[in-house]
């Protein structure tokens, strides 16, 4: 006889787990068919439980981990169970583990009236090449921490209080400079199936070796450090609808405390639907008092109207456990008090972060889409394009539609090259980042907002959309003819509006709008979000329908032209100088002429 308790959090066990459901707590006889993963109950007993096989959609939904709770009963109450029940009961659990290749951790073991109540991570097992992924934006005001924090993290040296930690995170001279970030970073954090973290820099430069910790990890945080200053907006836009993160972590000062663009930022991820945790800091050097002046200020902005947030102070684990485990629910906002000098803390935020799972579920049997947020010219590789891949699966040597081009063609492409965190790999998957190396094409013919599809799409990109937006903010009146830049996925471009149902708009209203590209059509979605912003003016809406494909074209429009690497040699040439002598040597010469541009871009295998 043993006894099974229903999860906390969940009520599935997720990706390839299998699932209790039972209406009350009560005993059961096992008899375990370990080939179809069935179970047989005695007949005598009152009511059943069943072990059940999630669907795909339940097995896509908790990317691979979930938290469950053994000794809980059916109505959420900690009963408790004796020694000889709870092993039994984990005994069970922990062969379901091996037939479904997870792995099953103890997170914490607490005693209840009637006995044991122990918490578990079980988390899917993972190849040498993959790992779980969870993509996390850095955002608050100016001078609050974010790259300092990210430094103590991802390097697990602390800070001296006088920007160390950070010096190893900035990519550009001026941010060293200034000490402010500009543009877009991504540093990584590995864990290890135990939960340990496994990045350990080199000994002479203190830099980080991604290959070793993706290769070492089984769970992957990638942190996008955006910018704090406002005249940096638009890069940290583009961060938050670009990169696609799971989950957004807000900085706030302790000794400022909620100033400058924290509002803006928090507003951002709420426009966006992204769940966010909040990371208190300096805590070392601000007087109680204006740290609690701090944290009351920022539960009454979490608990207003606009963010309708439940706000937790985590002050131990079992904080950080039951957090993590409500925290798909959009609703709680943990609260972290660290110091990235004194480490105080910290180990409650690695541990919230080794817990962390994203809810977003991705099917493989779709067409690819991969979104560019970036492109590179790598010498001896040729141009290399990153990004996020919204679904399906990519494989090396696959042929993808990269497009659209100002004209709003898309172009065959073979993908020759695939890497995942700096490391090698032959495939990815829906949610994964990733870069891929391209060849015969010129970096300058690429563009951030590109995408690159399955065939199977027939992709069409389109000049106008309709769309239902929300102004948030706007000092006068948006009518017809009002230009603003649209921030959609990775696609950043100015748009003007020609129609919408009401005469004007102001600030809290909302429309049906009638939006148009100016300068290149654009690949979208119905559906999809949207930021809406220039200068004060912000709004965010959401696609409702595309109007127009690329067979109508503005007037007196030109495009530039597709610029492709040309594989053959140059046109020989005789000493005098003299042209060609025949129509097939000066077909040879012309190897940018329009025919020959035309031709699809095919890899060498």
């Amino acid at each position: 006889m043993n006894w099974l308790r229903r999860p906390v959090a969940f009520d599935k066990v997720l990706y390839g787990l299998y699932q209790w459901r039972y209406s009350r707590l009560r005993p059961c006889y096992w008899k375990e068919d370990l080939r179809r993963h069935k179970c047989c109950f005695s007949a005598s007993l009152p009511h059943q439980m069943a072990l059940v096989s999630p669907n795909g959609e339940q097995m896509d939904e908790g990317c691979g981990e979930t938290i469950y709770v053994i000794g809980m009963g059916s109505d959420g109450g900690d009963y408790g169970l004796d020694d000889v029940d709870m092993e039994a009961s984990v005994a069970t659990v922990q062969s379901l583990c091996e037939q479904t290749d997870s792995d099953l951790i103890l997170l914490r073991e607490r005693s209840e009236a009637g006995g044991l109540v122990r918490d578990y991570l079980i988390r899917r097992r993972v190849g040498d090449q993959d790992f779980l992924e969870v993509r996390v934006a850095v955002v608050g005001n100016v001078d609050a921490g974010k790259s300092t924090l990210l430094g103590v993290l991802t390097h697990g040296e602390l800070d001296n209080g006088r920007g160390f930690a950070r010096q190893k995170l900035f990519r550009h001279k001026h941010e060293m400079e200034s000490g402010r970030t500009s543009s877009v970073g991504n540093d990584i954090l590995g864990f290890d199936q135990e939960g340990q973290v496994v990045n350990k820099p080199d000994s002479h430069g203190g830099s980080l070796d991604w290959t070793k910790i993706c290769e070492k990890s089984s769970k992957v945080i990638t942190f996008i450090d955006l910018a704090g200053h406002e005249k940096y907006l638009k890069t940290t836009v583009f961060g938050m609808t670009g990169h696609l993160p799971d989950f957004c972590m807000l900085m706030v000062g302790s000794n400022a405390g909620i100033v400058g663009m924290t509002k803006e930022h928090l507003g951002l991820a709420l426009a966006l639907n992204v769940p966010v945790f909040v990371v208190v800091t300096k805590i070392d050097m601000c007087p109680a008092n204006i740290l609690q002046e701090t944290l009351k200020l920022l539960q009454r902005l979490l608990k207003s109207p606009g963010c309708r947030k439940i706000p937790v102070l985590v002050q131990n684990k079992d904080d950080v456990i039951v957090t993590a485990s409500n925290f798909s629910s959009e609703r709680m906002c943990p609260i972290f008090q660290i110091s990235n000098v004194t480490g105080e803390n910290m180990d409650l935020l690695k541990m919230f972060l080794n817990l962390l799972s994203s809810k977003t579920s991705f099917r493989e049997d779709e067409p690819a889409e991969f979104q560019i947020d970036d492109t590179y010219s790598v010498p001896g590789v040729g141009t290399v394009v990153s990004g996020t891949t919204l679904r399906g699966l990519i494989r090396l040597n696959d042929t993808m539609l990269l497009g659209p081009d100002p004209l709003g063609s898309f172009l065959p492409i073979a993908v020759k090259s695939i890497h995942r965190k700096r490391m090698p790999v032959k495939e990815v998957r829906g949610g994964q980042t990733a870069s891929f190396a391209l060849k015969k094409i010129k970096r300058s013919s690429i563009r951030k907002g590109m995408v690159m599809v399955s065939p199977r799409l027939s992709p069409q990109a389109s000049w106008e959309f309709m769309a239902e937006i929300l102004v948030l903010h706007h000092p006068t009146t948006i009518s017809p003819r009002y230009q603003a830049m649209v921030h959609c996925g990775s696609i950043r471009q100015t748009a003007t509006i020609l129609t919408m149902n009401r005469d004007c708009l102001r600030t809290g209203d909302k429309a049906s709008v009638h939006f148009r590209f100016i300068k290149t059509p654009e690949y979208l979605h119905a559906d999809q979000r949207l930021v809406f912003r220039e200068g004060r003016t912000k709004a965010v809406g959401t696609i409702t329908k595309l109007l127009q494909s690329t067979n109508n074209l503005p007037s007196n429009f030109k495009p530039p032209q597709i610029k492709m690497q040309s594989t053959k040699k140059a046109p020989y040439r005789r000493e005098d100088g003299a042209t060609p002598a025949n129509e097939e040597e000066a077909s040879t010469a012309r190897p940018d002429s329009p025919h020959q541009s035309q031709q699809p871009v095919r890899g060498r295998n």
